[in-house]
């Protein structure tokens, strides 16, 4: 009959569950930790433990096992090893209380004068000083136009951050003067500009530091290093991170940074042996950090971490290999209807190339890496606050229509 709808047995795909833990702290056993916490919720919450499932531990309570924290001032110590200048440029930092204004403290205090240099209308990932209204109204092109701080000022005032609520401009101007240096705001796109005011730079972007790296080396830059280059090894007893440095801390106190985790490779196999013993099933594993997904109101990038997941075990390498369920219902077998349309479909996934790249019926599935896709949803789903769940326990994210 046209229209009868024909279920399929299984009806759930897809289970993403939140798993809460004991609050972490340094030195304790993660491995033990979280595979008791997933095995008990599976118990509590009948759910089954099966292979290709995924254990996913956010970069946090990796970090804090490892007790991988520095405090500002042997950040500050660091930045003095490295920068022998008294004028130090720094460029392109994010817009965060939380991810750099601590680490703001800890350059300033390692310098005697910060030339500070904001890219405009936003930061990297979003975060507007201005809008592009704004910009217009002024007739200011942010592509060429070198803004003063006195400039900016004038063209735009004390514009407070939409969601914060918070001056970054000033902000971060008063914390420079309060942890000892002389400041200088500059507001440019250019990452040359700089070097009308100094040849020593600290890069601060994330994703795109290695081509602004490049830029300011190949155009008469001096000392040229980048927030992945700073604590990456230990001064006196603090942590470190010998591949992303600064970058993905967060602040952990008033005084200390909580870096990204170490060795996440390590901690990955361990756990995925730790649950094939206890259960004879052969997860997969991942740490995962800020996820990668763009609020259309804040328009803030979250991707605030160097990668998604600094360490994942193998079976999470690659990118979905999928077909369009509803393409092939248009197209495909538009002319069927029912349990014959549903037969047909099961058949072309069994029998779909293993690279569909390129594909008609592979257009509109999502063209990214497993880590991301699976960071962001682990990130969406343990939230950043105080849910308690720095745990995401995945079930039949591999699946598809044919598994019943």
């Amino acid at each position: 009959m046209k229209g009868k709808v024909f279920f399929m047995g299984r009806m759930v795909g897809t289970v993403s569950r939140g798993i809460r833990t004991p609050i972490i702290k340094a030195g304790d056993d993660l491995v033990k930790i979280v595979a008791d916490s997933v095995l008990e919720a599976a118990k509590e919450y009948d759910f089954e433990i099966k292979d290709r499932d995924i254990i996913a531990a956010t970069e946090a309570i990796v970090a804090r096992a490892q007790a991988n924290y520095a405090t500002v001032d042997e950040i500050a110590t660091d930045i003095r090893n490295k920068f022998t200048g008294d004028t130090l440029g720094v460029i392109f930092p994010i817009l965060s209380r939380n991810r750099f204004a601590i680490c703001l403290r800890a350059i300033a205090k390692g310098a005697k004068k910060i030339v500070l240099m904001l890219s405009y209308p936003s930061d990297e990932v979003g975060n507007h000083l201005i809008t592009l209204d704004m910009l217009d109204e002024k007739g200011v092109n942010p592509y060429s136009d070198v803004l003063t701080l006195e400039k900016y000022r004038e063209l735009f005032g004390y514009v407070k951050h939409q969601f914060t609520g918070m001056d970054y401009v000033e902000y971060y101007e008063n914390l420079i003067k309060e942890s000892g240096a002389e400041v200088e705001i500059i507001f440019s796109n250019n990452p040359r500009t700089i070097l009308n005011y100094t040849k020593d730079v600290l890069v601060c972007d994330i994703h795109t530091r290695a081509r602004t790296k490049r830029i300011l080396k190949e155009n008469g830059g001096n000392i040229i290093l980048g927030l992945d280059d700073i604590m990456t090894s230990p001064i006196g007893e603090s942590g470190c991170n010998e591949d992303y440095g600064l970058l993905g801390s967060n602040k952990a106190t008033e005084d200390k940074v909580k870096l990204f985790p170490r060795n996440c490779d390590e901690f990955v196999l361990e756990l995925q042996a730790e649950i094939f013993k206890r259960t004879g099933k052969t997860v997969e594993v991942m740490v995962y950090g800020d996820g990668a997904f763009k609020d259309p109101v804040g328009k803030i990038w979250e991707l605030a971490d160097p990668v998604v997941s600094p360490g994942y075990t193998s079976g999470l390498t690659g990118t979905p290999n999928e077909v369009k369920l509803k393409y092939l219902a248009d197209n495909n077998f538009a002319h069927l209807e029912g349990e014959a349309l549903k037969e047909a479909i099961k058949n072309h996934i069994k029998s779909k190339k293993e690279n569909l790249v390129g594909s008609m019926e592979s257009q509109g599935t999502t063209p990214r890496r497993l880590t991301d896709l699976i960071g962001s949803l682990c990130d969406l789903t343990s939230g950043s606050g105080d849910k308690g769940t720095p745990v995401v326990y995945i079930s039949g994210y591999f699946d598809n229509y044919t598994d019943n």
